[in-house]
């Protein structure tokens, strides 16, 4: 029997969702869901909706719900993140558009580029924070991060705990477990592959035929353009035009020769050209309609009943990973953010980077890409500094190590408009980066 801390249990799909996943699981059958929020409504709204749907479907969990951090932890085996700073969308308006308005042609304005660095100094003190009440109340517990910009996050958390047992989780490469067997007319079960990279610019590095050992990237890279021109994006809050969000996508597939794993959204961030060949039209209706579906998410209980069907795949991989280590599986899962030791030779020592990592009783240790594209990797590259160096601006408070990360930035052109963003910034989210000096 384990105790499993969900922190952010009130947020917007990730509470329900993964308790949903949890009560799937026989091997965590018995176990302790923690449920942990400073919203205390929205903490309420969580625990009553699990509750309801742990009787209604005769489980045998045990489910408690709590305002306090450091109550929550007491005794916690699995910790897993994932808080947003409120008003989200407000804010993520505010790291999209400004940007803009300073010149500077940045796509999306999550994860990358100028409003990818306000996400970052704004989201990550706080798991901080959390990481801080971790390493003195459960050190021993794992650490499963959510929580956007993941890059940034993992390396700042992994940068102050380096021993913490922390792991970034992204589900992005569950696309390929519904592409590639359309691309190669066989089951998913027939696939071997293996990705990696960065969290959101990551590629499909192989993939062979399990029955006959064949290299399938030749029909990957024969099949794909047409394939993915008439792709309809099969989540439900994305545009239905086929071929959506494919701009820097098809550049990078066509230049690099290797399959992304996301779309323009999360590509275009990091790349300086990316502006100029994104779908900006799919990017706003797919942020359009992600805003709608979180901001009404529990208006209808629609929006989340399918979580608690037992007879539905899990949502994430995080309740299969935890599953590993409790049994010592042992086995290959298709993407964890770990700090690099050799895994992407052509990247520097513990700057987090996205690989296959092996499970079990010993934890989470990423696998080698032996044969990881060179001429892909200088993009990777590109990002190294401006990770480290938000890195310390979270760590060390200091605005001159924010100035330094965003001109960093490949998307950052100018120095004088960059130190004018900065300065906005700070004063238009002042409640939320204060703290640089």
């Amino acid at each position: 029997m384990s105790k499993i801390v969900l922190i952010g249990a009130g947020s917007t799909n990730f509470g329900l969702g993964t308790i949903g996943d949890i009560f799937k699981s026989t091997i965590l059958n018995k176990s302790t869901i923690v449920l942990h929020d400073i919203n205390a409504e929205s903490l309420k709204n969580t625990e009553l909706i699990a509750k309801r749907y742990k009787e209604k479907l005769k489980l045998n969990f045990t489910i408690e719900a709590t305002t306090s951090r450091k109550d929550a932890l007491k005794n916690a085996d699995f910790c897993i993140i994932s808080i947003e700073v409120q008003p989200r969308f407000d804010l993520w308006d505010q790291d999209w558009k400004v940007p803009l308005e300073y010149g500077f042609q940045q796509v999306f304005g999550e994860n990358g580029g100028p409003g990818g660095l306000f996400h970052s100094l704004r989201v990550t003190p706080p798991i901080v924070e959390i990481c801080d009440d971790i390493n003195t109340i459960c050190p021993n517990a794992y650490v499963f991060n959510y929580s956007n910009p993941m890059q940034r996050v993992c390396q700042t958390i992994t940068t102050k705990y380096p021993s913490m047992k922390f792991i970034g989780l992204c589900h992005e490469i569950a696309s390929m477990e519904r592409q590639l067997p359309d691309i190669l007319n066989t089951p998913f079960e027939n696939i071997e592959y293996r990705a990696g990279g960065l969290n959101h610019l990551s590629i499909l590095v192989e993939a062979k035929f399990k029955d006959t050992a064949k290299d399938a990237y030749p029909i990957i890279r024969k099949k794909g353009p047409e394939y993915f021109k008439n792709y309809v994006n099969d989540h439900e809050i994305w545009g239905q035009r086929p071929g959506a969000e494919r701009g820097v996508f098809f550049e990078l597939f066509n230049r690099y020769n290797y399959l992304p794993i996301t779309t323009d959204s999360h590509l275009g961030e990091y790349i300086q050209w990316a502006y100029s060949v994104a779908d900006h039209e799919a990017i706003l209706e797919f942020y359009t309609k992600y805003r709608e579906k979180c901001l009404t998410f529990y208006d209808n209980e629609e929006s989340y009943q399918d979580y608690f069907d037992l007879q539905k795949k899990p949502k994430e991989r995080v309740v299969a990973i935890i599953e590993g280590i409790i049994q010592d599986l042992n086995y290959e899962e298709a993407a964890v953010n770990l700090p690099n030791k050799g895994y992407i030779k052509y990247l520097p020592e513990n700057i987090v980077v996205e690989v296959p990592g092996i499970v079990n009783k010993k934890g989470i240790h990423g696998v080698k890409l032996e044969n990881y594209p060179f001429d892909f990797s200088t993009l990777l590259l590109s990002q190294v500094s401006v990770m480290r160096l938000t890195a310390e601006a979270v760590i060390e408070k200091s605005k001159d190590k924010a100035l330094k990360a965003l001109l960093a930035d490949p998307v950052v052109n100018n120095v004088n408009e960059a130190e004018k963003l900065l300065n906005h910034m700070i004063e238009k989210q002042y409640q939320h980066l204060g703290y640089l000096i």
